[in-house]
């Protein structure tokens, strides 16, 4: 059973940078499709970006591409979203996922595991 535990959230100016990480256990973490998604309060989860089993291949929402790199260290089981020139808009509950099958699927429901999400929050 994978578990997915996200941190570096927290409040941030317009313009400012985060970086997110996000610990995966259990299984193989080489294994898995790794993902991060967001969700502002009253609107759905969308897709942020996605990354392959060994990291060479990543995707982006065209919201954050440009502003956002996501990575990944199998060798230390993390996840990383590092987020610069962070707007207002950009302002969720940010969750890392992970899936066995669909490499840069940009659908939740593509996911099998999530973690519990850490908040961001970017003042204007």
């Amino acid at each position: 059973q994978v578990q997915l535990v996200e941190s570096g959230g927290g409040l941030v100016q317009a313009g400012g940078s985060l970086r997110l990480s996000c610990a995966v256990s259990g299984g193989t973490v080489s294994s898995y499709a790794l993902g991060w998604f967001r969700q502002a309060p009253g609107k759905e989860r969308e897709f942020v970006a996605a990354v392959s089993w060994t990291g060479a291949n990543t995707y982006y929402a065209d919201s954050v591409k440009g502003r956002f790199s996501i990575s990944r260290d199998n060798a230390k089981n993390t996840l990383y979203l590092q987020m610069n020139s962070l707007k207002p808009e950009d302002t969720a509950v940010y969750y890392c996922a992970a899936n066995t099958l669909r490499v840069g699927s940009p659908r939740p429901h593509d996911y099998d595991y999530w973690g519990q999400g850490t908040q961001v929050t970017v003042s204007s």
